[in-house]
């Protein structure tokens, strides 16, 4: 995944100004990012705070990995049931 030029304080500090009052439009001619870009990041941290935001990124992660670790397994266990059917 692409690294944003963002970081999450300034993630944080550009929603709180739309928050008030500032024309969407006018914050992304300023800050050079597309609309479709700060209605994502609205979506996904609207209304957090820098704290929240860096647990919300490490729960990403820790998911991130949880799935890998349970499609290696998935793959082991199917490996051994067709182990198993063939010995029978």
């Amino acid at each position: 995944m692409r690294k944003s030029r963002f970081t999450e304080n300034q993630i944080v500090q550009i929603l709180k100004e739309a928050e008030s009052g500032v024309k969407v439009n006018d914050l992304c001619r300023q800050y050079e990012i597309s609309a479709a870009t700060f209605y994502k990041w609205r979506s996904n941290y609207g209304g957090l705070e820098a704290s929240e935001f860096q647990k919300v990124k490490d729960l990403e992660s820790e998911n991130a990995r949880l799935k890998k670790m349970f499609a290696e397994l998935s793959l082991v266990h199917e490996a051994l049931k067709d182990a198993v059917a063939k010995k029978l």
